[in-house]
């Protein structure tokens, strides 16, 4: 700190208690508080309003006002029956200032800082006084006002389910958006929003690139390894910079679909994954597939036209599809790759700014896939085996299956839903048929001639065990809606309610490996189980449900108390083990 920044911070310093000691006769920032209904019932949440006006010439410090020794403006709920939620502060504007050398985060002339606030299920009906309090520090060009508070309160009349609620003051908040919100968080809080606040910049980045690395160990993203090894395997000639070029155009191209989905996630604060929950997206994506398969097995491959190869410097074919290609993956891996990336976009949401959330994303990205790259030269090395020849002929067909095999996955979710789990069985045992009996390619290959016999058997042997009806060990799940709900939350029923898609694999982890666990179907017995499917979450009910109760991505786990309060929130895979000890902590 220089001595200019420690004169200034003293004057500020001197001023506050002069301030202080012989007061101010005016008040320089008035607020009004406005509820969007008339009456509440319990169990809800209250959207409030604060209309604050700041005096001509004057502003606040605002939330985040960038100097730790300025005094932030902070909203206070004074009635501990009526915590606050969620709050949203309005933009801030940034003023330079002579004490303090990066411009000061303040509020000026008419802002609207908007809450939720939360009305427990239990509290009785009847008519409630909320003081709504600012605590706020003004400032003029010249001078600082001693750190003040302003307080305005709100009658909340809570009535039970029977009586009609009106919607009110909607010139107000219809210019609110409430989607992007920040949670009320505890001072201990250690969630991903917390980590990167109290990091800098490239402490953060680097946190983010190493999570996009570990992402990689996750179920969503298995299935890029082998189909990256065929694709670069088939496309490179075996020079090694042709493969670099290629690997990181591969990840440029995955690194582009997750900066936009950074970008989007800005703006709108959707749930990360919503590209999969449209029956033409999904479409397209599994006839992608087939395309990409195609190319396996010879039917075309991916090339510029020759004006541009020569414009290019004679830039041989691939490079275009190793980019599109990586556009694919992108999309392949992001609906349930983890807690992590649901926190990051939660943080982007809630930070609404496009620029930081492109960045975010593709640091992310580029983690994600800087395996790829080194897949994408292991690959060459592979044809650059000896006897190089048919034998890659047949690994490719090989991969061009399991291309097929990546269509019928996504397009399983569309279809009827008696025909699940008996697509992929199927499409297996044909390919094992195909491979031993059909494709002869590379067979007078010995080494290749058993691999491919023994993994023919393999994919054989899994696909007609999983056709076999096994006895299934289940909780007793309930199909969710709003009546079902509210009915258990009149009873005082401890809840258990999962959020899950069919396109997402950690959810059908869950109930494969943790709600199977018969210590887990015995414990759940104590609650009411409540599945809510999300396939379709661009539906109106859905979208109604993950406004309702915040979810931002599948799987989202919530188990609630016998007082309705959330317990906990999984928003990833966890093993029976954990689970069965966040049961018995509810009651």
């Amino acid at each position: 700190m220089n001595l200019k920044k420690l004169f200034f911070i003293g004057l500020f310093l001197t001023t506050q208690i002069i301030f202080a000691q012989f007061g101010a006769k005016e008040s320089l920032v008035k607020i009004k508080t406005l509820s969007n209904q008339d009456k509440i019932h319990p169990g809800t949440l209250l959207k409030v309003a604060i209309k604050t006006n700041i005096k001509e010439t004057w502003h606040i410090n605002s939330n985040k006002p960038n100097e730790d020794f300025l005094i932030a403006s902070q909203i206070l709920s004074k009635n501990e029956k009526f915590p606050i939620a969620v709050i949203k502060y309005p933009e801030a504007e940034n003023l330079e200032l002579g004490f303090s050398e990066q411009p000061v985060s303040v509020f000026q002339g008419n802002i609207v800082i908007a809450l939720m606030i939360n009305i427990d299920k239990q509290l009785p009906l009847g008519e409630y006084q909320l003081p709504l309090q600012l605590k706020y520090q003004a400032c003029n060009d010249q001078t600082c006002m001693p750190p003040t508070s302003v307080t305005d309160t709100l009658t909340i009349s809570v009535v039970d389910s029977t009586q009609a609620i009106h919607v009110i003051n909607q010139d107000i908040f219809n210019g609110i958006d409430l989607s992007r919100t920040t949670t009320i968080q505890n001072k201990d809080d250690n969630s991903i929003a917390a980590t990167f606040e109290s990091s800098g910049l490239f402490l953060s980045l680097l946190i983010i690139f190493l999570g996009g690395l570990a992402l990689n160990l996750t179920p969503c993203v298995y299935p890029l390894i082998p189909i990256t090894i065929g694709y670069f395997g088939g496309q490179s000639e075996g020079s090694t910079s042709r493969l670099f070029l290629l690997g990181v155009l591969y990840v440029l191209g995955m690194a582009l679909t997750y900066s936009v989905i950074g970008v989007v996630t800005s703006l709108s604060g959707a749930v990360f994954g919503t590209l999969l929950q449209n029956s033409f997206v999904i479409i397209g994506i599994a006839l992608l597939f087939v395309l990409l398969s195609l190319s396996q097995f010879g039917v075309y491959e991916f090339k510029l036209p020759d004006t541009l190869v020569a414009k290019a410097g004679g830039a041989k074919g691939g490079s275009f599809g190793a980019f599109f290609m990586g556009l694919t993956m992108g999309i392949v891996a992001a609906p349930c790759i983890g807690p992590f990336v649901l926190g990051l976009v939660t943080y982007v949401a809630a930070k609404a700014d496009p620029f930081f959330g492109f960045l975010m994303f593709f640091v992310l990205a580029v983690g994600l896939g800087f395996p790829y790259l080194l897949l994408a030269l292991f690959s060459g090395k592979i044809k650059r085996l000896p006897r190089a020849g048919d034998w890659m002929e047949g690994v490719k067909h090989i991969f061009g299956f399991l291309l097929l095999a990546m269509a019928f996955y996504f397009v399983e979710p569309i279809l009827p839903k008696s025909i699940h789990g008996y697509i992929l069985p199927l499409f297996g045992i044909i390919t094992a048929s195909i491979l031993l009996l059909v494709d002869k390619t590379a067979n007078n290959i010995k080494g290749f001639r058993i691999f491919k016999t023994v993994f023919s058997f393999i994919v054989l042997a899994v696909s007609i065990y999983s056709l076999i009806p096994a006895k299934e060990i289940s909780p007793d799940w309930k199909i969710f809606n709003e009546a079902k709900y509210a009915k258990s939350l009149n009873n005082n029923e401890a809840m258990v309610i999962d959020f899950y898609a069919d396109w997402c694999i950690p959810c059908k982890e869950l109930d494969a490996l943790t709600f199977s666990d018969t210590r887990v179907v015995e414990e759940s017995k104590k609650f009411t189980l409540y599945k809510v499917d999300m396939t379709q979450t661009l539906s109106e009910e859905n979208e109604k449900l993950r406004n309702k109760f915040n979810i931002v991505g599948m799987p989202t786990v919530l188990l609630i108390d016998s007082k309705g309060n959330e317990i906990e929130r999984l928003t990833g895979f966890v093993n029976a083990d954990d689970f069965l000890k966040m049961m018995k902590d509810v009651r």
